[in-house]
């Protein structure tokens, strides 16, 4: 007897074998069931290699109880104590399976079927499943025969016989088995319906690429041909009827549990199509209506009950569709698209513990592995595997992934898969979380031979894989373009020129030939340059295909890095900093304007970066003007001193250009920014700060080249239109008004001269040919537009409102704003026109029809000949033109008013009508919408184009860059267009309500 407060020698004993509560174990090995061998150490060994020693314990006693009398119960232990085999086997499953360990406990005759240790038994088939099926008539002893063939199964997996992927394919060749066994109950219950029909039952999924978990849905479709001389619509009724029984033969819960769920959703149609097609059928569907996911899926298409012929017919009709899915438009951007969905639409709370679908999961390398094959399986017939790790193995031995990386990948997977396989032999359920209670994970980890600290272990191991998948399942797809062009070591396969071609076509590249020669210069040699490419393009490369111009993204960055790539920050910049390298093959492909800017200064790349450059917020005007000011007082002379403003705006416009483009796309770290209207209000407000600081210091030069220091007439720049309304797009002009006033004892001649004088010198300067891009200043909207001179006195524009102005005048003076020059000169302009503006008690009738009179005169005249008016941003039907017309008679008519009208700037004034109750919330928005919308049109037309547009691109390649800027992914060009119409017909409905009084 042990001492009071000293633990029994057993005690110790069950704690070093890896028994977690040893007092319940030493009480089940004190109990009558073990007594013949409870001091055999052979047991207690045996025990303590389980997966859970507790668990495996537990199952004996209850699989010993469960024997029918004393001999049986002998028969058991002794064969127990004798069979090493057996030894290893039961208490293997054991300590693995409560799951298994109940069937046990129903069924205690079965632990027989672990005795066998034949050569033949060790790797069984479809064959010898059958046979161990082969007694099942009914759905309940079906179960129960698939139960004790998945023993079988199990001791091998758990004692290291079989490997992964034989036991994975093995559990797919009893599904075969066992739907071939729920096949023929359902026929026999129905022999009618069999003799009608031909059923042909094609194995999807895991299934059908022999890879099967333990537990998890059985992916089928089903194709019936009608029996000779059977009328076709009733045999595929019997079908049907069939396939439905076979089904839930397979699905029902029943006594003993059910096998699996049949799931036949990858059908035609999925759940709304028929569940029984003919062949015909079938490919009528695939050649008119599949998307491409539903040819990824046809890869594990494999013929497993019924009519074999006719399902080898089916695959065989189906495969020349399957292996040309590479050639449709978007290809790779649809499958990319299918595994971000996937993962989008995990709970937030399980996306860590998801071991198949989550980041680094198992969905990773099989989306990565089928993307590879439908791309170079037309051409090469050794990648049609429906097997992932053989088709990753075929893919490394034909070169189309380098032999590292597949090799890490088929290591993770292995274990991944290992995982998830022991996750579910445990309960029998189909899950693939990781679980967070501390004894599973330590049985899990115990099961995988992780036998010190085995949590930790496990987690750390789960770490590294997950991290190693997450790390190359999209680099697997684009660093063998580099291998193809780069100098190998011995013995290493590369892909072939056609292969690298067929690779680069699929990304979206128009002229694979091209990028490989430029893959070729960026990354071939021994320099750390090179090197460093090599690393850097295999990311970049996928950056550039998730754009509209791959070609395009990837030519610009060869520029960029021949210009910089001996500068030692510069790949310091790409490899370092996070962001860097993402922002710039977001901007290198977006479109041709940010390039030529970033391509005229190299070094602007520095503002991508996460670090000192100053990043891509927009700079204040007085930082702009500061600097600005700064680089003029230091030339020499007013070209120089200009030249080196316009290189500042030219270096800022990249910035706003690149914030523009990044924010828009989103990156891995940061989403896009839903905000349409910010992203409006940062471009307008930027680009509208920045040519005011171009010209104040262009102001400052010219008036210092001239004349010093003081110019002989004080001088002042009025912003009109959008610059004056701080909603200035990539590609605006500078409207403005120059006013100025002598200075004292200055002859009124003298200082229109030097007035007149600044003006032309001003826009000489700001339109001299040069690398940087030119500012037109335009004063059309002077008095007496282009006859009028071009700069006036302030008593000049006094005299002149106050006898000639017109109504148009008083609405173009609704944007004036001081934006350079002398302030309180500038100031007391505009409190000159205010009373124009805001004209007290507002607009009389007449003006009010004079104003209307012009909008349309100007919808009829000025619409460009064959311009499409639902489609022109500026002068169609809902575009800018008529919200800003809407709301600036609104701001004529009750400025006076309301306070909050009084502004330049179209949203503002939109906002506080609303605020005013002069428009509702509802229709503000609708307006509001459509101004941000057509705003945003203009500004991806400048950015992919390079140059101002007022309507859609016509090149199908440029539309398609300006529906991802907006938003819309590759395919979904229709869609824009289709919401443009839309949001802007609203617009103009309201608006003729509410400006023409419709």
């Amino acid at each position: 007897m042990t001492a009071p407060g000293r633990r029994s020698s057993t005690f110790t004993r069950l704690l070093r074998h890896g028994f977690t509560d040893p007092s319940a174990a030493e009480r089940l090995l004190d109990g009558a069931e073990l007594e013949p061998v409870r001091s055999d150490p052979v047991l207690l060994e045996a025990l303590g290699a389980t997966a859970d020693p507790d668990l495996a314990l537990l199952g004996l006693v209850r699989l010993v109880e469960a024997q029918d009398g004393h001999t049986a119960q002998r028969e058991l232990l002794d064969t127990l104590i004798a069979a090493k085999p057996l030894r290893d086997r039961l208490l293997g499953v054991l300590g693995s399976s409560a799951a298994l360990a109940d069937h046990l406990a129903r069924h205690p005759r079965d632990w027989h079927a672990l005795v066998t240790y034949e050569p033949q038994d060790l790797h069984p088939g479809v064959r010898e499943f059958e046979r161990g099926l082969a007694e099942a008539a009914t759905p309940v002893s079906l179960r129960v025969a698939y139960r004790r063939c998945l023993l079988s199964i199990a001791a091998r997996d758990v004692c290291g016989t079989t490997d992964l992927a034989q036991s994975a394919a093995e559990l797919a060749d009893l599904a075969t088995a066992t739907l071939r066994a729920a096949l023929a109950i359902a026929e026999t219950a129905a022999p009618d319906d069999a003799a009608q029909c031909r059923l042909a039952v094609v194995a999807m999924g895991k299934c059908g690429g022999h890879e099967l978990n333990y537990v998890s849905d059985v992916d089928v479709i089903f194709v019936g041909e009608a029996a000779d001389g059977a009328d076709e619509r009733k045999a595929l009724q019997a079908a049907t009827r069939l396939a439905s029984h076979m089904m839930r033969i397979c699905s029902e819960t029943t006594v003993e549990g059910s096998i699996w769920p049949v799931d036949a959703n990858l059908r035609p149609e999925g759940r709304n199509g028929p569940l029984v097609r003919t062949l015909s059928s079938h490919l009528a569907y695939y050649q008119r209506w599949a998307k491409t996911w539903e040819f990824q899926a046809l890869l594990k298409a494999r013929p497993v009950a019924g009519d074999l012929g006719l399902g080898e017919q089916y695959v065989a009709t189906l495969a020349p569709l399957v292996w040309h899915a590479a050639e449709r438009d978007n290809f790779v951007a649809d499958v990319q698209k299918m595994r971000r969905r996937v993962v989008e639409n995990i709970p937030a709370a399980e996306i860590e513990r998801e071991l198949k679908l989550g980041p680094g999961g198992l969905r990773d390398v099989e989306f990565a592995v089928q993307l590879l094959q439908l791309v170079h399986g037309r051409a090469d017939t050794s990648l049609r595997s429906g097997t992932t790790l053989d088709a990753l193995k075929a893919l490394a031995a034909g070169g189309y992934v380098g032999r590292a990386d597949a090799m890490q990948l088929d290591d993770a997977y292995r274990f991944l898969r290992s995982m998830e396989h022991r996750i579910q032999l445990y309960r029998l359920r189909r899950t693939h979380l990781v679980p967070q209670d501390e004894a599973d994970l330590r049985r899990i980890g115990r099961s995988l031979g992780l036998r010190s600290d085995p949590v930790v272990a496990l987690n750390r191991e789960w770490k590294r894989h997950a991290a190693v998948v997450r790390r190359l399942h999209e680099k697997l797809f684009y660093r063998p373009l580099l291998d193809a062009v780069a100098q190998l070591a011995p013995g290493e396969s590369r892909l072939s020129p056609d292969a690298a071609r067929e690779r680069l076509v699929a990304l979206g590249y128009a002229d694979p030939a091209a990028a490989l020669r430029h893959l070729e210069a960026l990354a071939s040699g021994v320099t750390r340059k090179a090197a460093i490419q090599r690393t850097l393009l295999p990311v970049l490369l996928g950056w550039f295909a998730d754009s509209a111009d791959p070609d395009a993204g990837l030519l610009n960055f060869r520029k960029v890095s021949d210009a910089l790539g001996k500068t030692p920050w510069y790949l310091r910049l790409l490899r370092d900093e996070g962001a860097a390298a993402e922002n710039l093959a977001r901007v290198l492909s977006a479109g041709r304007l940010a390039p030529d800017l970033l391509m005229r200064a190299p070094e602007a790349v520095a503002l991508l970066g996460d670090g000192d450059g100053g990043g891509l917020e927009p700079r204040t005007r007085a930082h702009l003007e500061q600097e600005i000011l700064a680089a003029v007082g230091r030339a020499d002379g007013g070209e120089q001193a200009v030249t080196a403003a316009r290189g500042v705006r030219r270096r800022e416009l990249f910035r706003t250009a690149a914030a523009d483009i990044v924010a828009s796309y989103g990156t891995e770290e940061m989403p896009a920014v839903a905000d349409q209207g910010a992203l409006v209000d940062l471009v307008g407000g930027a680009v509208s700060d920045l040519t005011a600081a171009t010209l104040a210091g262009t102001l400052r030069a010219v008036v210092r080249d001239g004349w010093g220091d003081t110019l002989p007439t004080r001088f002042a720049v009025i912003g009109m239109g959008r610059f004056g309304g701080h909603e200035l797009g990539y590609g605006s002009d500078a409207d403005v008004l120059f006013v100025h006033e002598p200075r004292e004892g200055v002859d009124d001649q003298e200082a229109a001269r030097a007035a007149n004088k600044v003006v032309s010198e001003m826009r000489r300067l700001l339109q001299i040919p040069s690398a940087d891009p030119p500012l037109l200043i335009d004063a059309d909207l002077r008095p007496e537009g282009k006859s009028g001179p071009l700069v006036r006195t302030l008593k000049s524009y006094e005299a002149y409102y106050r006898r000639w102005s017109l109504v148009w005048e008083s609405q173009a003076l609704l944007r004036a704003e001081h934006v350079a020059g002398d302030e309180d000169l500038g100031s007391r302009f505009i409190e000159l026109i205010d009373p124009l503006r805001y004209p007290a008690e507002g607009l009389g009738d007449d003006a009010v029809r004079e104003i209307r009179r012009l909008k349309a005169r100007m919808e009829a005249e000025r619409l460009p000949r064959g311009a499409d008016p639902t489609l022109h941003t500026k002068l169609g039907r809902g575009g800018l033109s008529d919200v800003e017309w809407t709301v600036q008679l609104m701001q004529l008519q009750n400025g006076w008013a309301e306070p909050g009208l009084r502004t330049t700037r179209t949203r503002e004034a939109l906002a506080a009508a609303c605020a005013a109750e002069l428009i509702s919330t509802e229709d503000a928005a609708t307006l509001d919408e459509a101004w941000v919308l057509a705003t945003r049109v203009r500004n991806a037309v400048m950015l992919v184009r390079g140059r101002a547009g007022d309507t859609f691109p016509s090149d199908a390649r440029e539309l398609a860059a300006v529906g991802r800027y907006l938003g819309y992914g590759p395919g979904h060009v229709g869609d824009m267009l289709d919401d443009y119409r839309r949001t802007t017909r609203r617009a103009r409905a309201l608006m003729e309500e509410l400006f023409y009084g419709a």
